[in-house]
């Protein structure tokens, strides 16, 4: 689903052990991720987010990780592997047009959307697809780098979750990063 793709080198840059220092997984999402949820991380990439996720769900739960490049999702399930957390990790090769979750109708706890959205050709078509996936009282977290995505930009992408019929729960941002929290309530 992306219009620009990012480059598997990058993958490696994402995934380092600098970045987890500087924004760690646990602590980023320990609020929203438990024991034996369903959650899901688009635009896994290596699993920055992914393997911490599936440490937090337990082997009771589920992560499915979607990403657009069959290379990053190999090099997660490697990683997974290496942390054995793979029972809990479910990995797609999403296409351009589509995630690939029309069997996960209302079936997902949590969605993480970190840093993928701006990348997205159609995102109203993407956060409809998201919407689809969430229970009833389920969260959506997106995510966005702020040198890559201006406010302007990720005011156009809190509407357009809104449109989809997310609630907006939490928004924050600093200079580097933009961040809502979404929920998916009764009669939406």
């Amino acid at each position: 689903m992306a219009e620009h793709l990012c480059p598997v080198w990058v993958g490696y840059l994402l995934a380092s052990p600098l970045r987890k220092l500087l924004d760690n997984p646990e602590n980023r999402l320990s609020p929203y991720v438990s024991k034996g949820m369903t959650v899901m991380d688009v635009g896994c990439a290596m699993g920055f987010f992914s393997i911490p996720m599936a440490e937090m769900v337990g082997p009771g739960g589920r992560v499915i990780c979607i990403d657009l490049q069959e290379k990053m999702v190999q090099k997660l399930y490697r990683k997974a592997k290496k942390k054995n957390v793979q029972g809990s990790i479910e990995a797609r090769v999403c296409r351009q047009d589509s995630l690939n979750v029309e069997d996960l109708s209302s079936a997902v706890d949590f969605v993480l959307a970190a840093a993928v959205i701006h990348e997205v050709p159609d995102a109203a078509s993407f956060l409809a697809e998201l919407f689809g996936v969430v229970k009833e009282g389920g969260k959506l977290l997106v995510i966005e780098p702020g040198g890559h995505v201006s406010e302007q930009d990720f005011n156009a992408t809190v509407d357009a979750a809104v449109k989809c019929g997310f609630t907006v729960l939490e928004r924050t941002g600093t200079r580097r990063r933009h961040q809502a929290l979404f929920g998916k309530t009764s009669g939406k």
